[in-house]
């Protein structure tokens, strides 16, 4: 294989890997928030990546995942033997990408200022997932003609072997991906702590896990919008930030 068509391989690895990467709080993949600005193989098994952020001030912690989180996913193809991570334009740039590039945690790189642990933000974004996930998937099953009495008594494997359209194997792909996250046990559908679900307060859940789905839509939509304004297309750099002042009166 020529040297050129191996380089375009191995990039089209690395954005399968950031595609498994997710912003915690949106549920998304990274690559279609549009976060991903360069991949750069630098030399032999070397690999940088260059991504920014709707804000100067998006969330710290946040930021530090979703570096750490693509720094792993690209160090498991097999021909890699570093990768660095770079966050451009925000105002923990140089702290995320240091401590990203030393592999350690985000209490070791923020020291007294971090403020709780990753482990609890990700736990916590991980179940908004999953009641996301199971809102769409169960609102898709219902519309589909099932019944909610065969729902909540739905077991994993039966849920797997179902046969569905398209828009339905996508839907339980995502949620599988996550249903762990609420625990073990047999049932395919549970709560957000592994119990399960009466046939009869089906609805009732499934008002409240939306109610999680439209928050994240709105950032969704907000987090997009702020990004567009500030990387129009083809300004190629962040817009500066002008701080008008009122005139007094």
């Amino acid at each position: 294989m020529d040297t050129g068509r191996l380089r375009q391989e191995r990039i089209a690895q690395v954005r399968a890997c950031l595609a498994t990467v997710v912003d915690p709080e949106l549920d998304e993949p990274v690559t279609e928030l549009d976060f991903i600005t360069d991949i750069t193989l630098t030399a032999p098994g070397q690999v940088r990546i260059g991504f920014r952020l709707p804000t100067y001030w998006c969330a710290a912690n946040f930021a530090f995942l979703m570096a750490d989180d693509m720094r792993l996913a690209v160090s498991s193809l097999a021909w890699v033997e570093g990768v660095r991570v770079l966050l451009q334009d925000h105002m923990y740039a140089d702290t995320i990408n240091a401590g990203v590039a030393r592999g350690e945690g985000f209490e070791a790189a923020f020291g007294e200022a971090a403020e709780g642990g990753l482990q609890a933000l990700r736990r916590t974004f991980e179940r908004k997932a999953f009641q996301r996930r199971q809102a769409a998937l169960l609102a898709w099953l219902l519309e589909a003609g099932h019944t909610a009495q065969a729902l909540v008594a739905m077991r994993r494997e039966a849920l797997a072997g179902l046969p569905l359209a398209e828009a339905g194997e996508r839907l339980r792909a995502r949620y599988l991906q996550r249903r762990d996250v609420a625990g073990g046990g047999a049932l395919a559908f549970v709560d957000t702590e592994g119990g399960a679900i009466a046939a009869a307060a089906l609805a009732r859940h499934l008002t409240d896990t939306q109610r999680v789905d439209i928050n994240a839509e709105f950032n969704g939509a907000l987090c997009r919008g702020l990004l567009a304004a500030r990387y129009p297309p083809g300004a190629g750099a962040a817009v500066p930030i002008r701080i008008v002042r009122q005139p007094a009166h």
